[in-house]
């Protein structure tokens, strides 16, 4: 079973929004399909994001959480999520299965400068 709570850091790299979790085999695992626009906006006010940002998320609301995805579809062994304040949609590749036993119904995000809030 997953944690309540998960943390990756993305960050840019060859043109695309990825983030490495050696926990759970993932290097360089990219965003597509809608997601690195939402990245992309949702980002604007970190600093240097492009080099690295904190991602905190989970399956149930949390104190502080900025962003709800919420589920659409399953298309291809991945889903769709809508972010609630733009209607904007996302694809989610089976990556997604790393950190949830099923797609949850709503995914809950804070982003934030690397650092803030690390031990």
């Amino acid at each position: 079973m997953a944690n309540a709570m998960m943390e990756i850091h993305p960050y840019r790299a060859h043109d695309m929004w990825v983030f490495d979790d050696p926990a759970v085999g993932l290097v360089q695992e990219p965003f597509v399909f809608g997601v690195p626009e939402m990245i992309d906006q949702a980002t604007k006010a970190i600093p240097d994001a492009v080099n690295g940002f904190r991602l905190l998320f989970s399956a149930k609301p949390f104190p502080g959480f900025q962003h709800e995805l919420v589920w659409v579809r399953e298309e291809y062994e991945g889903n769709w999520y809508r972010w609630a304040a733009t209607g904007e949609e996302g694809w989610l590749c089976p990556a997604l299965f790393k950190y949830f036993e099923t797609a949850p119904k709503s995914i809950y995000c804070l982003m934030e400068p690397r650092g803030v809030g690390e031990g």
